[in-house]
């Protein structure tokens, strides 16, 4: 049995990641600032939620150490939180670029510190180890008005293959996926021409992306390390010319 800890796991993909570690028998714990969700989720699948602003360090960092010091380790953190609030850059502030950031990609580096204190502090015993931190593929493309976001999610990339070196020594595996448009919001139709638009013939779901997690965190995946997995169903691969 995996103990495993999901950033942002109330909606969305993260919800379909807590999900997918619970169906196979693992320990889950996640954090969500949606309390009602949060509980929701709780409830359906028997995970531990923590109620917290992953931008507040302390709150982030007292739910890690809960789960280390009642757990004894942590073997699976999936850095699924994010925001994407696009906003003009002449319209925007600092202070929403440092909110993206502190979200999307400073939690990141909290957990992934905290494990790494942890198992340099019991002298990495556990011969096991996964992060899997959600990027995006907005890391490579980008639409205007998206520096916030796209900044954070090419920091998750950058700091990804840097942790995959750092915590070598300590049994973990460092990787990120990349997903490109994945449905979470049922009221939103989508239209035939959406699906059409992807090479394999449709708009992704949530659960395409806990399938990778698992994929990941395979105990006979340890030698996929340093990467960023794109899961975006062939899109970046096409040549797009402006019709005529």
């Amino acid at each position: 049995m995996r103990r495993v800890f999901v950033t942002g796991g109330a909606h969305g993909i993260g919800r379909a990641i807590v999900e997918a570690f619970t169906q196979e028998g693992d320990r889950v714990a996640f954090c969500d600032l949606e309390a009602n969700l949060g509980e929701e989720v709780a409830a359906a699948t028997g995970a531990r939620f923590f109620a917290l602003d992953v931008c507040n360090r302390e709150a982030l960092e007292g739910a890690v150490a809960t789960l280390l010091r009642e757990w004894e380790d942590l073997d699976v953190i999936v850095n699924n939180v994010g925001i994407s609030e696009f906003e003009p850059i002449t319209a925007t502030s600092v202070e929403h670029f440092d909110r993206v950031i502190h979200t999307n990609l400073r939690s990141a580096f909290i957990t992934a510190r905290m494990l790494a204190l942890h198992r340099e502090k019991m002298g990495a015993k556990n011969s096991y180890g996964r992060i899997v931190n959600l990027c995006s593929t907005r890391y490579l493309q980008s639409e205007p008005n998206t520096e916030a976001y796209a900044a954070s999610k090419g920091g998750i990339w950058s700091m990804t293959h840097a942790l995959a070196v750092s915590l070598a020594p300590y049994h973990i595996t460092v990787n990120c996926i990349a997903p490109g448009w994945i449905h979470v919001r049922e009221e939103e139709p989508l239209r035939p021409e959406d699906h059409a638009f992807h090479l394999s013939g449709r708009v992704g779901r949530p659960e395409d992306i806990a399938r990778t997690c698992l994929f990941l965190c395979d105990p006979k995946s340890d030698f996929i390390n340093g990467q960023c997995i794109t899961v975006d169903g062939g899109v970046t691969k096409k040549m797009i010319y402006p019709e005529e």
